[in-house]
């Protein structure tokens, strides 16, 4: 099986989705007639991503806003504080019907959004973060005569009384919260010296319980008694699936109602054939070898239903090495359930569960990191997270590349000097290409060709893919 390309080298002068640049994004393009799963994963390694059939890749250090491309280690993952908020939101929600009063209530991202469309416009995604304040608020009245007038005015102190010494003078939330927090520990830490005199020693120093994992967490959002049921079905995206096929007119309506009220799209940006073309023409050839997961392969949606309703799908890419997360559209009626983030923790944990049968799969790709926009910022709360160096295609824990974002937009994060792209172009005939319906290497191809010669063109797809898929896979060639 080959996979099978169109390059259809720079694009550059258009509208960037994230800051707004209308001529600042700069990518490389090529369709992708077939593709084979290994391929896939190869190129999202060197800094590739999938818009349906259209595959690009960013100019780093050229475009308005470098993407890079994150994934988290699934295997490792523990859910931070406020991600374990929104399971116990999920969990109230489906034990008394009540959605949350607060859409933003702690939610930290509403949907895992690239490049829609043709890539020429990426769908912006949302981020809201909502801080509340701990403890009473105070409110100082001035030394003045009051208006009932209906709202509460206060009036400027009158000149030389300045602030009432006899009340305590006002002070930041912040700082009430710290010296609670500070009081408690004091509390714990007297409570604890008090009673190890009759506590053996052993069991004084016993370690803290183990945090539960995701799974465990899940499991318990999902009770058995719940008022409504929450069910997160796999679905192929194939044509040929009946259930694929059943659900699709559904699918389809779903994702424009979100389209238009979350991305202001009209109704014609968010039509069934831009349905289609966005999410459900995948390139991706459907593999099911005996050493991978139960489900195989390939492109799938993950619908998660309500008492059989359809409310949010998640659309992912199963590789040989991870689960790719394409994007996420869910109903706006929903929103306060913080769908974003839910989704995202249930397909860590979907990762997980596909480790267990597939070993080599154990990353979760979140799509692009985007450091100059702090909306996509919402991608690094989920550790242990690495981004891919753009210049020598290796791995670099996160913690070690803020600081170097925090100074410039684009940066080289592999620290050693020498170090470069071990799958650099080394040998160009080794290239294969497709032409005539024939598969030859790019060497035999050249002596054969007649007109200008398109040496310049091919060196720059293969240093792209890099040597390795260079020669797998098969370059169309007019």
């Amino acid at each position: 099986m080959y996979s099978i390309i169109e390059y259809k080298g720079l694009k550059s002068g258009y509208r960037c989705g994230y800051c707004g640049c209308g001529d600042g994004k700069v990518s490389f393009g090529m369709w992708s007639h077939a593709l084979t799963v290994q391929d896939y994963q190869d190129l999202i390694d060197r800094g590739w991503r999938r818009s349906g059939k259209y595959i690009y890749k960013p100019i780093m250090n050229q475009t308005c806003c470098p993407q890079y491309t994150i994934r988290c280690d699934s295997t490792n993952f523990q859910p931070s504080k406020p991600q374990k908020k929104i399971l116990k939101k999920m969990s109230k929600y489906l034990c008394k019907g009540e959605l949350p009063k607060s859409p933003s209530d702690g939610e930290l991202m509403d949907s895992l959004c690239e490049d829609a469309g043709s890539c020429d416009a990426p769908a912006t995604c949302r981020s809201e973060v909502s801080v509340s304040v701990e403890g009473p608020v105070e409110t100082v009245k001035s030394a003045g005569p009051e208006k009932k007038t209906g709202r509460e005015q206060t009036a400027p102190p009158k000149p030389g009384l300045g602030a009432d010494p006899s009340r305590p003078p006002c002070r930041k939330a912040k700082e009430v919260r710290k010296e609670r927090k500070l009081q408690k520990e004091l509390q714990k830490q007297s409570g604890r010296e008090a009673g190890s005199a009759s506590i053996p020693q052993t069991e004084a120093a016993r370690p803290p319980p183990p945090s539960k994992t995701i799974e465990e967490l899940i499991a318990e959002s999902l009770p058995a008694d719940a008022v409504y049921k929450l069910e997160v079905r796999l679905v192929p995206v194939c044509f040929d699936d009946p259930e694929f096929t059943a659900t699709y007119s559904q699918s389809a309506a779903l994702y424009a109602k979100y389209q238009t009220a979350i991305h202001k799209d009209s109704p014609s940006e968010c039509s069934e054939s831009q349905f289609r073309r966005f999410l459900c023409d995948s390139p991706l050839e459907p593999e099911n070898p005996s050493d991978g997961p139960d489900c195989g392969y390939g492109s799938f949606h993950q619908q998660y239903c309500l008492n059989g309703k359809i409310i949010a799908v998640g659309v992912i890419d199963i590789l040989p090495a991870c689960v790719s997360s394409v994007y996420l559209y869910y109903d706006p009626d929903y929103s306060g359930m913080c769908l974003g983030v839910y989704s995202a923790l249930r397909e860590l944990a979907f990762t997980r569960q596909l480790h267990e049968k597939a070993p080599r799969l154990r990353y979760y790709y979140m799509g692009f990191y985007i450091h100059s926009c702090p909306k996509m910022r919402y991608k690094g709360q989920y550790r242990p997270s690495d981004l891919l160096c753009p210049e020598t295609y290796v791995w670099v824990p996160i913690e070690r590349c803020l600081p170097k974002l925090d100074l410039t937009r684009y940066s080289r994060f592999n620290e050693t000097p020498e170090a470069v792209d071990v799958s650099r172009v080394k040998e160009l005939g080794k290239v294969l290409v497709l032409h005539k319906r024939t598969v030859m290497p790019y060497l035999l191809y050249a002596r054969k060709r007649t007109g200008p010669s398109d040496e310049e063109t091919v060196l720059q797809y293969a240093g792209l893919v890099g040597q390795q898929c260079a020669e797998r896979m098969l370059l169309y060639r007019a």
